[in-house]
């Protein structure tokens, strides 16, 4: 991985990794900014692959963008990790500086929380988790911060029910957890996230009430989701992984580069006409 003069890399890194929009977001972001000799791509890198990766990286190389399944392995390959990805034990960031530490952060949970203050969601009397993957442990840790009482999580098993109730006493959260099959009971919460896979929740778009709460489903493609569409029908807040995505991203940008602020509004925008010409 060639050096040239002044240029500055990063990428993101995962498998599969063709889907992800981070490469638009990021170089939207460098187009507006002006940072001419900067390049973001994208790397199929399994966990297998990831160390070999790692040491391959030269000192033009600023930063890394990480999805699944690299969000753990990463950790033992770094000089440091921040206290919000500790919280988490999930990295999906990484600085690389010009002298060869690497450390990592998790935007992930402030980009969760920006996304929401977005929408005006500052602070819940309680809330509603659907899944129990590595995005929910990000979202019980966001909750952390601004629900004040209990967060029910809906699960498919009880080892899933078991890890939600552990995050949560690690996060410092109330967690009770309550079988999928109910899963239509999370929309008596003023804030509901849904963190589960494509097709997951299309069964529960019926069962949305008249007046729901705040609806924050983390996917992004296909969008809208059944469920954020019966959920927009209603007249109800919806937040979207496409709002998740940039959040996360601009925080990324903001520490690669050194930048004050990213263009968060030309980055969305990217991201939208992106996913319309898929």
């Amino acid at each position: 991985m060639s050096q040239e003069s002044g240029a500055r890399r990063a990428a993101v890194l995962g498998s599969p990794i063709a889907h992800s929009l981070s490469p638009v977001l990021h170089r939207a972001a460098y187009r507006e900014l002006g940072l001419t000799h900067w390049s973001y791509d994208r790397f199929e890198v399994d966990e297998a692959a990831l160390p070999g990766f790692i040491d391959g990286l030269d000192s033009s190389w600023a930063g890394l963008s990480l999805t699944m399944p690299l969000k753990r392995a990463i950790i033992p390959l770094l000089d440091g990790i921040s206290d919000t990805a500790s919280s988490v034990e999930a990295v999906n960031t990484v600085v690389l500086t010009r002298d060869g530490r690497r450390y990592g952060d998790n935007t992930d949970i402030p980009g969760m929380l920006a996304a929401l203050r977005e929408r005006g969601v500052e602070r819940v009397t309680s809330a509603a988790v659907l899944g129990a993957g590595a995005t929910a442990s990000s979202a019980l840790a966001a909750l952390a911060r601004i629900c004040t009482g209990e967060v029910t999580a809906y699960v498919r098993s009880a080892a899933r029910a078991d890890e939600m109730r552990g995050w949560g006493e690690r996060l410092g959260v109330a967690v009770r957890t309550a079988d999928w099959a109910d899963a239509a009971g999370a929309f008596e919460a003023p804030l509901v996230i849904a963190t589960t896979p494509a097709g997951t929740t299309d069964a529960l778009a019926a069962a949305v009430p008249e007046r729901p709460g705040t609806l924050f489903d983390v996917l992004y493609d296909p969008w809208p989701t059944a469920l954020a569409a019966a959920w927009a029908e209603r007249g109800a807040p919806v937040v979207g992984g496409l709002d998740l995505l940039v959040h996360q991203a601009v925080l990324q940008i903001e520490q690669m580069t050194g930048v004050a602020k990213a263009p968060l509004d030309v980055m969305r925008a990217a991201g939208e006409a992106a996913l319309t010409a898929r």
